[in-house]
């Protein structure tokens, strides 16, 4: 235990683990707070004009103008809001919203527009999945809105995984889990779950940094030499090195996450996360997760991926001859998968990246993107839901790259 007290301290007297540990609780208020810049309505005021609301002032007016569709979303409610929007746009004499004259939209619309999303969808053509125009659907068809969204997912399912019958099959289940009637409470914006994960990356990178040097640094300094014939100073002390830069990483990630997500949810309201993920994004999404359901875990799983990566760096920083060696790898496997993503084509991308360390907290390869899409590894008659294939991942790198770290260092000859 004292080796391991000694070998935390030496790590957070550096100059650097201090400017970046500081550097993320700061950034933890301050990405927080982001997202509520973001955040823009209209209003009119008492003399009739158009008032532009934005921040705190425009989350407070959206709240109340759309309290009456709080709660459950029924089936009720969703054929109100159909109606009302196709007796809106005829007694203007338009087809679509944007030729609204000036202000008609805030007025009339925006309180009930949350769930006029996912009609389109659920009444898209199951042939093509083009959504139909608000003003063709007939609102009796709204009965059966909840009947729509599971016909929906089975056609889309068809589209998406056209040559893979066990991935339909996957998806069509994980959708039937879906908790049904849906919720909704206004106030939150899809920015501040993005927000999210961008901090969950640049936390991963902060502690890739910080890992990096844990073992090449005393292999540069020749202090390696002398602790190694010390009486703990093979594999105890590489598991107490391995164990220090985790515990950091952890603790550092978990409490700067946690300061996020306090915050954020403070500003937009703690009713919030009551919202199904399925308003706020699209009525396809598979998980069966409500927003604070969802936030969690993209929390846990980053802390899972923020591990992975740092085990990685560990035996990077076990093999390489120079902090910069060490440094430098580590810094490009966290941005592989995004150059993955974006340069090689989408069947072969999707099996690289999903199994590298960094992979679920990437700009846009992450946890989250991989949540609301329908990719899945399809070996034979096997489908696995990409999101698992990327936890799966995590949980494996963990101990391996331990064990590959331990071993390595012990293997070490100057």
């Amino acid at each position: 235990m004292r080796l391991l007290k000694l070998e935390i301290k030496r790590i957070l007297k550096t100059r650097m683990t201090l400017i970046l540990l500081t550097l993320s609780l700061v950034l933890s208020a301050v990405m927080a707070w982001l997202p509520i810049t973001f955040c823009y309505t209209y209003a009119t005021d008492e003399n009739g004009n158009s008032v532009k609301l934005t921040g705190m002032a425009a989350i407070e007016h959206t709240k109340t103008v759309q309290a009456g569709i709080a709660g459950t979303v029924t089936p009720e409610k969703v054929r109100h809001a159909l109606e009302s929007y196709q007796s809106c746009l005829r007694k203007y004499g338009v087809t679509e919203s944007y030729d609204l004259p000036d202000g008609v939209y805030d007025a009339e619309i925006t309180p009930y527009a949350p769930l006029l999303r996912g009609i389109k969808e659920a009444f898209a053509d199951p042939d093509t999945g083009i959504a139909t125009p608000l003003m063709e659907i007939d609102p009796e068809w709204i009965d059966r809105y909840y009947e729509a969204c599971e016909e929906h997912i089975l056609s889309l399912m068809k589209m998406e995984q056209a040559k893979h019958p066990a991935a339909q099959k996957t998806g069509v289940t994980l959708y039937g889990k879906v908790t049904k009637p849906f919720q909704f409470y206004p106030g939150y914006n899809t920015d501040a779950m993005d927000y999210q994960m961008l901090f969950s990356f640049l936390i991963v990178l902060f502690c890739t940094v910080i890992s990096a040097p844990v073992f090449t640094s005393d292999y540069q300094t020749g202090a390696d030499d002398i602790l190694r014939c010390t009486k703990y100073g093979k594999t105890k002390f590489a598991a107490v090195k391995i164990l220090s830069a985790f515990l950091i990483s952890g603790i550092a990630y978990t409490l700067c996450i946690g300061i996020y997500l306090l915050i954020s949810n403070s500003l937009f309201g703690w009713e919030c996360g009551k919202t199904s993920m399925q308003i706020l994004f699209s009525i396809a999404n598979l998980p069966d997760l409500n927003l604070g359901q969802l936030q969690n875990f993209l929390a846990g799983s980053g802390l899972l991926c923020l591990l992975a990566t740092v085990s990685f760096t560990l035996f990077l920083s076990s093999k390489a001859k120079s902090i910069v060696t060490s440094l430098s790898v580590s810094l490009l496997f966290c941005f592989l998968p995004v150059i993955i993503y974006m340069l090689l084509p989408e069947k072969i991308g999707i099996w690289l990246y999903s199994i590298l360390p960094a992979s679920g907290v990437g700009l846009q390869a992450s946890f989250l993107y991989a949540l609301l899409d329908f990719q899945f590894w399809n070996i034979g008659s096997l489908a696995i839901w990409l999101p698992h294939v990327m936890l799966g991942a995590c949980i494996l790198e963990i101990p391996v790259f331990i064990i590959l770290t331990v071993n390595s260092y012990l293997r070490h000859r100057v």
